[in-house]
Parts: structure tokens; C-alpha cells; sequence
């Protein structure tokens, strides 16, 4: 299953690199992406590994960039931005 993900004061281009190399290696991620670019987390991991791979990828988002947030990624029809 993938996911995607909206990241928000994601400020360094460097620090997505990073963050990206760091979430392939959680044991459970069969891909991750971060574009700085375009300001977005992708993670494809079994459905059932999910939640303790999000808690491990956020962790490991705030220790590189302490200020960014993991959002959640509206449809279409919905705004994409973090709730508060």
C-alpha cells in the first residue's frame, strides 16, 4: 500500500535527502520518497505495518527538521494542510 503525505516547513532540500534515506531503512518501508519540491512524503509498506512505520518516519522528520509536520493527504474534494 501507498501513502501519501503533505509536509509542511519542510525547509531544506539536503534534509529531505536525509530523511528520505533514513525512512527506506525502518524495517517494514518497501519504498519511501520525500520531494522537497513539492513538499511531500510517499511510503509503500504493508497495510498492517502502517502505523509503527509513521510513528518511526515522524521521529525521524523531527530529528532532522524539528519544525516540520507530516499532514494528511486530502482528496481531490478536500483541503490539503495539517489539521491543528
Amino acid at each position: 500500500m501507498k501513502k501519501r503525505f503533505k509536509l509542511e516547513n519542510l525547509d531544506c532540500a539536503n534534509c529531505a535527502a536525509k530523511m528520505e534515506r533514513n525512512i527506506q531503512k525502518v524495517n517494514g518501508v518497501i519504498n519511501a520518497s520525500v520531494s522537497f519540491m513539492f513538499q511531500r512524503l510517499e511510503i509503500e509498506a504493508n497495510e498492517e505495518d502502517f502505523e509503527r512505520i509513521m510513528t518511526e518516519a515522524e521521529k525521524i522528520c523531527k530529528k532532522i527538521e524539528p519544525d516540520m509536520k507530516i499532514c494528511k493527504w486530502w482528496t481531490k474534494d478536500k483541503k490539503i494542510g495539517c489539521e491543528e
